[in-house]
């Protein structure tokens, strides 16, 4: 009983350390989102936005919660789309293209920071993560529109309370959803946790294995980079820049690892995330699974013919 107290007391305090780290951030965003809309600008912005919206089947404001989400983190773009949602009348499709879109790119000046230190450029993993979010959202709205799957009202597990004119009922009400937001994060810790003592998490990577093999990745980098794509960037991303710097993984094994839980990372705790908002799985996991692989498939078969010259220039710098 004292150790189960003592891991509930552990996942209490480390869902407080990352809620804090998280409002840091989002509070000044909603209060910013706030005077925007209330000054108008949100339909401003929509209409700078809507273009590249629009080729995913969104409206121009939901471009405001990816870009939030690719700033900060997947956390604060659910806090703004609790603040938009209500006023956009979004179906399960619309929400579903949203959320992969976040899925793929999110939290980039961290997640990205840490790629450049094992070898992958700046430059082109910012490329490969924005615009791979953007065709597979593409793809994604192309499917449900032609099948009309998914076309009925959001329906999701946390449903924002609608906006008040009011300022102190506004404020009060933003104050619930960020309270909601510490629940979500407490939960999925716990979930995580019992993942992990049901040895789930190690199954998935058992599955995952044979499968990054076909794909034509070396044998030393795929256990890290299951780790990865099961547990985050932050875990198989640190591991990667150590094997990057001892020079036991070849420089394009680093590489198409990184592309890979760059496109396709945190499969289990960040799915699970996405659920809350209306995410179906068939966008959220399915097909950025199959769309990731698709894509390190190619690119393995194109950089493997590629110059080293030209790869050392362009695509990685040896950490």
């Amino acid at each position: 009983m004292a150790e189960i107290v003592k891991n509930i007391r552990a996942l209490f305090q480390q869902a407080v350390k990352i809620s804090f780290d998280l409002f840091k951030i989002t509070i000044p965003i909603i209060i910013i989102t706030k005077v925007l809309n209330e000054a108008g600008w949100i339909d401003h912005l929509g209409i700078i936005l809507m273009p590249v919206m629009e080729l995913v089947g969104l409206p121009g404001s939901m471009g405001l919660v990816w870009a939030t989400a690719m700033i900060t983190n997947l956390y604060g773009g659910m806090i703004i789309f609790a603040s938009l949602a209500p006023e956009a009348n979004l179906t399960v499709a619309q929400v579903t293209v949203l959320a992969t879109m976040m899925l793929v790119a999110h939290t980039l000046p961290i997640e990205l920071r840490i790629a450049q230190k094992a070898g992958p450029r700046f430059r082109f993993m910012i490329s490969l993560r924005v615009i791979g979010a953007l065709v597979l959202g593409w793809l994604l709205h192309q499917f449900f529109e032609i099948t009309s799957y998914l076309q009925t009202p959001n329906k999701a597990l946390w449903s924002p309370l609608p906006q008040s004119k009011d300022w102190a009922d506004w404020a009060k009400g933003e104050i619930q959803n960020l309270f909601y937001i510490f629940c979500v994060i407490l939960v999925l810790l716990v979930v995580m946790r019992l993942l992990d003592i049901l040895n789930i998490t190690a199954l998935l990577s058992r599955i995952l294995a044979p499968i990054l093999k076909l794909l034509g990745m070396s044998k030393d980098a795929a256990p890290i980079t299951i780790i990865g794509m099961t547990m985050g960037i932050s875990y198989g991303g640190s591991l990667l820049i150590q094997e990057a710097k001892s020079g036991r993984i070849s420089k394009k094994d680093v590489f198409f690892s990184f592309s890979l839980m760059g496109l396709c990372h945190s499969i289990i705790e960040d799915t699970l995330l996405m659920t809350v908002i209306g995410g179906h799985a068939s966008g959220i996991l399915w097909g950025r699974i199959v769309f990731s692989l698709l894509v390190i498939f190619g690119m393995v078969k194109l950089f493997n013919k590629l110059p080293d010259t030209l790869f050392n220039r362009y695509i990685f710098r040896t950490p």
